[in-house]
């Protein structure tokens, strides 16, 4: 369904067991940064009625999940560390060259959040089937359906504002690349690294 070309090497998941309260600190980073992103969709494309609406509801969403990775890192007794890098995203953001139209700003910039939403999806999954903590494990169970409706509403939006046959060729050259990138990560203890 997703589309990925290159799944998630399995040995991830040991990484994540023995780093747990870095990987929480990474995923509540990646919902702010969701939630950013669709304020900044709002901001840049106001134009965009549909958009702009879904991009209100999400930004409500992504700051309830934000929330509750908080909260599950504060009853572990830790607290919130510090962001760092995603360097998944920075890798990825240089597939589509700077300028352009606004409506293919637009289009790539919804193609990067569909498959940065497709590739949390996947990551959720991993960690809803294989993580010894099963509560942990049913918290990342539901936020993968989440990050599914994400993922089909982005890439549903850049088919709409964009030529359908010229939007999923560029998609499917970004699965390619997103793919080459995954190669050299799955060694980190971040969602995405």
């Amino acid at each position: 369904m997703l589309g990925l070309k290159l799944p998630t090497d399995p040995r991830w998941i040991n990484i994540v067991e023995k780093n747990i309260e870095d990987i929480l600190t990474d995923h509540a980073y990646c919902e702010q940064k969701a939630a950013s992103t669709a304020i900044s969709l709002i901001v840049s494309f106001p134009e965009y009625t549909e958009l702009v609406t879904e991009m209100i509801a999400l930004v409500k969403e992504e700051i309830s999940h934000f929330k509750m990775v908080h909260d599950r890192i504060i009853a572990k007794g830790w607290v919130l560390g510090r962001d760092r890098k995603d360097d998944y995203v920075l890798q990825l953001l240089k597939f589509f060259p700077k300028g352009g139209s606004r409506t293919t700003q637009l289009v790539h910039r919804l193609l990067y959040a569909a498959l940065i939403e497709a590739r949390s999806c996947e990551r959720f999954r991993l960690l809803s089937e294989e993580l010894e903590d099963k509560e942990l494990a049913e918290f990342y169970r539901k936020l993968m359906v989440s990050e599914a409706n994400h993922y089909t509403m982005f890439l549903g939006f850049a088919r709409q504002y964009g030529d359908r046959k010229e939007v999923d060729k560029k998609w499917n050259e970004l699965l390619d690349f997103e793919a080459d990138i995954m190669k050299d990560l799955s060694k980190n203890q971040t969602i995405h690294g």
